[in-house]
């Protein structure tokens, strides 16, 4: 990959005036420059003589009056599935590196070259071509923290020998290995804990044993293999087992499993216990589906590798204060131990693509709490000592974790975020204003999400902290109490109606795209879109539109959601017209809480100022309203 193309060449430049520029920077060159009209070639010795090339003359040096672009030369018919990634910020966290390649498809491999830029450099192989093409587009000139991304393709015949990589190995993203901290050119600097607990369900018959005479037992076993651990006796009391959570090393949770199977192969033996003692293992839904694999093949796999029968508990014994599965896992105790480490693996795994990708766009949506969304218990990306075992107190509202609720349905991770530091009301104080959603669902769906009774709305309302309506053929009660008119809707559809600030907009508009995933009202393999309604002051759409459509059309580019503003439209009472949005659950949110960033821009503009003597503004609305000839 010694080949440059060299873009954006003056019309005026020659040859010479390339081959000048050369030697100022003492960049060797084993070719004659060849001229075409704006772009230009040469060979470069070598491939570290090419990268310095590019990395020094790319966008920075001038040739009359433009910017030359200096890039590996890569013909379209060996364009592949690899790229590379330059003028990376040298402080980025790999986290939300993995989660931005994410967006664009499956990345098979990301392995860092080593270089001597202050900036990092990565080669990254997509599944598909396709996916690659999609990421060279989007990322080349992409500005991150004021780093204009370089993006370029590695010919198929010269990957493999591209460059040497840090530490002489790749960077797989499977296995991924522990979340790294600092800059991609600063290398790995390992966690000692894991950010997900080892969660394992014991019979309650043996939990003192494990825990010993006055407690010397799990001291011992916490001190051997380095770990914390929780026995949880006072949950569910009455139960038949009891939950205990491990934090540590993937290894030290695994030898802390193993030591607590033998304790408990002990004790059935001293006490002439003759039942089988599976292993079982806690995890949350939002993970099983990437467990599990397509058509169950990587359970499968593990079943087969480690000589064990593996079973997970149905979907059906879920919650929304509980949405743990169970995995169960039957063999020997070496067995089960080999089992333990492959199931916590695929767990982490997920977990950790999915941390990545919410790291990516945590900046792009403004309005949202992360502690009110209760993505994370306790303020760490971790599940907390109880997960899953205990619901919220009386009148709490997401109380407990929501992170992976089955949102997001199948096996894809969280490809976009949607959180932000801020969630400030216009006024900076108090509590963020209530928003009004129109979320159409197929009306098939409707029973699956009222619940028997009305059980799961009332309780999806409560959780989200939310007002949620449905939309009835009939003037009837079909939810809290409350109904909401049909007004014309599409005899296929029916109108959820939620209202609530941000963060109970994310939650429960979040659950009802898992529990339509989930009731498999779409297929396995097939997304699930909704389209969701918001209304906007008349005067406020064009603003929505912007000049020529171009804010729509960047909301559509940054969002993947289809953002519509229907023409000749005739303003409601209350002079609202209606904005549609239709996409997968994060880039609706996305699009929605853009949306709503225009709309307080502009309240903030129409907003009477103070008069000169200091009196306050008029009492409104807050929004004043041009006058109409």
């Amino acid at each position: 990959m010694n080949k440059l193309y060299i873009g954006n060449v003056s019309e005026e430049a020659s040859a010479e005036d390339l081959e000048t520029i050369f030697e100022q920077w003492k960049i060797p060159h084993s070719g004659p420059f060849l001229i075409k009209t704006g772009y230009a070639f040469v060979d470069c010795p070598d491939e570290k003589i090419a990268m310095m090339a590019i990395d020094i003359l790319s966008g920075k040096v001038e040739l009359h009056g433009k910017l030359i672009e200096v890039e590996h030369s890569v013909p379209k018919r060996q364009r592949s599935c690899k790229l590379q990634i330059r003028n990376i910020p040298p402080h980025l966290q790999w986290e939300v590196l993995d989660g931005m390649l994410a967006q664009y498809g499956t990345v098979e491999n990301c392995e860092q070259v080593n270089t001597d830029t202050d900036t990092a450099v990565v080669n990254v192989r997509y599944g598909a071509k396709d996916q690659a093409r999609q990421a060279m587009e989007k990322l080349n000139g992409f500005l991150m923290e004021n780093f204009a991304l370089k993006v370029s393709y590695i010919p198929d015949e010269t990957a493999a020998a591209a460059a040497p990589t840090l530490g002489g190995g790749k960077r797989g993203f499977v296995p991924r290995g522990p979340l790294r901290s600092g800059s991609p050119g600063l290398g790995a600097r390992p966690k000692l804990q894991s950010d997900v607990p080892l969660r394992i369900l014991v019979p309650t018959q043996f939990v003192g044993a494990i825990i010993g005479k006055e407690g010397a037992t799990i001291r011992n076993v916490t001190k051997q293999t380095h770990s914390k651990i929780d026995i949880h006796r006072k949950e569910n009391a009455g139960a038949a087992e009891k939950p205990i959570t491990v934090h540590s090393t993937p290894e030290g949770c695994s030898n802390a499993c193993r030591t607590i199977m033998e304790i408990m192969q002990k004790e059935a033996l001293d006490t002439k216990f003759t039942e089988e003692i599976p292993l079982k293992i806690l995890a949350h839904n939002n993970f099983v589906g990437r467990l599990i694999g397509k058509e169950g093949r990587n359970l499968k796999k593990i079943e087969v590798d480690t000589e064990t029968k593996i079973t997970i508990s149905p979907l059906q014994d879920l919650t929304l204060y509980n949405p743990e599965r169970t995995i169960t896992v039957k063999g020997s105790i070496e067995a089960c131990s080999r089992a333990e480490e492959e199931v916590m693996k695929k767990v982490r795994e997920s977990y950790e693509n999915d941390v990545a990708a919410m790291n990516l766009q945590s900046n792009l949506i403004p309005g949202l709490n992360l502690n009110a969304l209760g993505l994370f218990p306790g303020g760490a990306p971790g599940m907390g000592p109880s997960m899953g075992h205990n619901a919220p107190p009386p009148g709490a509202q997401g109380g407990y974790s929501s992170f992976g609720s089955s949102y997001f349905g199948g096996e894809g991770p969280f490809w976009a975020s949607v959180l932000s530091a801020s969630s400030q009301p216009l006024s900076g104080q108090g509590q963020p204003e209530s928003e009004t959603v129109h979320l159409f669902i197929p009306a098939l769906a409707v029973g699956a999400l009222i619940g028997k009774q009305g059980q799961h709305i009332k309780q999806l309302s409560r959780y989200a902290g939310a007002s949620i309506k449905i939309s009835a053929d009939e003037l009837r009660v079909v939810d809290a109490n409350q109904v909401a008119p049909p007004d014309g809707m599409d005899a296929k559809q029916r109108m959820v109606i939620i209202a609530g600030p941000p963060e109970a907009q994310f939650k429960a508009q979040g659950r009802i795209f898992g529990k339509l995933k989930e009731e498999n009202f779409f297929g396995p393999k097939e997304e699930v879109k909704l389209e969701a309604h918001i209304k906007v002051p008349s005067f406020a759409a064009g603003r929505v539109i912007g000049k020529g459509g171009k804010t729509v059309n960047e909301l559509q580019n940054l969002t993947s959601a289809e953002v519509v503003v229907p023409r000749d439209q005739t303003p409601d009472e209350n002079d609202q017209v209606i904005v549609k949005i239709t996409g997968h659950f994060y880039a609706s949110q996305l699009a929605q809480r853009k949306i709503q960033e225009i709309l307080s821009h502009v309240r903030r503009q129409q907003q009477p100022k103070p008069s000169p003597r200091g009196e306050g503004p008029p009492r409104g609305d807050g929004l004043a309203r041009p006058s109409r000839k």
